[in-house]
């Protein structure tokens, strides 16, 4: 793990994040103590298609009373 101040990053960051790339751990401490790290993420993989219609048919159950006014609310309504 690679540890510089901010200033220090500013002035490398091309480098930093090409060690980083590479997959070292680069951790960037500001004036206050407080630590950053930059850490390459992976790319993801690519999208195999467009979703399909209908590919959850069958998975999801709505009841019979899903639209009925609801006890708690009863004050409310007219």
């Amino acid at each position: 793990m690679t540890q510089v101040t901010i200033r220090e990053a500013q002035q490398r960051l091309p480098e930093l994040l090409a060690a980083a790339e590479a997959g070292e751990t680069i951790e960037i401490q500001r004036d206050n103590g407080r630590t950053f790290r930059l850490v390459a993420n992976q790319p993801r993989p690519a999208a195999s298609g467009l979703p399909r219609a209908g590919t959850c048919r069958g998975l999801i159950q709505i009841p019979d009373d899903f639209d009925a006014p609801l006890e708690e609310l009863r004050e409310y309504m007219p």
